[in-house]
């Protein structure tokens, strides 16, 4: 008998090896691997030490957005809440970023996942901030003045609300820039719209992203890159010398308490944190003056 994907247990269930059963499986762009995945938190204060303050340990098949509220929980019964957390944009969606404010009193920072729909690759094209949203009326207006036929209240598959809104056929048929709005031949334009709390700061999110004061202090994150890398190629971050879940994570909070010590030590001895690398190609190219 031969087993197809869809005879296969998910990810989160299937046992990879008989001799650690809680490792997983996990495919991410390039990388694969069994076993399992580290989430590491830093202060960022540009004058003072940068010392790991949490350590997240979860098998490999875990997303990165299921580990962001068990961290600021963490951090925050630690009396290590941050009041802006930089995060990667694995870590971020339109729910988070309003349970974060709510729960923690911590604003999440980061790139928010980009719109998968065609019109945010189409220059010209309407997207979702081409619309007018008026959540008192519950009507939302196209670019072109044209209001919305219905609004409808739903919640999908995952139990998750969303808003469905649909426009009138004839108003869409008979419009010059269909084209840029709908690749629908006859139906009308329709959006999915997250609850008002959740779009609003999703909104407000991918502006501060975008604005040059977000670029900026954005760039603080950059260091936890540095220490991820100095945690595989110093401290064996990168392979898990115990079995099972507990066993790792107990490892990645003893390698993250040396890595303390270390750049403890390092502070003391006044010794600066290492430049970005010059790749060799780079390196290559001249350097040209003036007399």
């Amino acid at each position: 008998m031969r087993l197809t994907a869809r005879d296969l247990p998910p990810a989160t269930e299937g046992v990879e090896s008989p001799y650690d059963p809680d490792a997983r499986y996990r495919h991410k762009r390039d990388t694969q691997w069994t076993g399992y995945m580290v989430h590491v938190s830093e202060t960022c204060e540009p004058t003072a030490p940068h010392l790991l303050t949490h350590v997240h340990t979860t098998t490999a098949a875990v997303h990165e957005a299921r580990c962001t509220a068990p961290i600021q929980q963490a951090l925050v019964e630690k009396d290590l809440s941050p009041g802006e957390h930089l995060v990667d944009a694995a870590y971020i969606d339109a729910e988070l970023l309003v349970s974060s404010q709510q729960d923690y009193g911590i604003t999440l920072r980061g790139p928010a996942r980009p719109n998968p729909n065609w019109q945010a690759k189409v220059e010209g094209a309407y997207t979702l901030a081409d619309f007018a949203v008026d959540w008192e009326r519950q009507q939302v207006h196209c670019p072109q003045g044209k209001a919305a036929a219905s609004w409808a209240e739903r919640v999908d598959a995952t139990g998750r609300a969303y808003i469905q809104v649909r426009f009138h056929q004839q108003d869409c048929r008979a419009c010059h820039t269909r084209a840029f709005c709908t690749q629908a031949t006859q139906a009308a334009r329709s959006l999915t719209l997250h609850p008002q709390a959740e779009f609003e700061a999703l909104q407000a999110a991918r502006a501060w992203y975008a604005s040059d004061e977000g670029q900026q202090r954005y760039k603080r994150r950059a260091g936890v890159e540095g220490t991820l890398s100095q945690g595989v190629r110093a401290f064996g971050l990168r392979c898990a010398r115990y079995r099972g879940l507990a066993k790792t994570h107990l490892q990645h909070v003893a390698t993250a308490a040396a890595m303390n010590v270390d750049r403890i030590v390092a502070w003391l001895d006044e010794r600066p944190r290492a430049k970005t690398r010059t790749s060799r190609f780079a390196a290559l190219a001249p350097v040209y003056g003036m007399s």
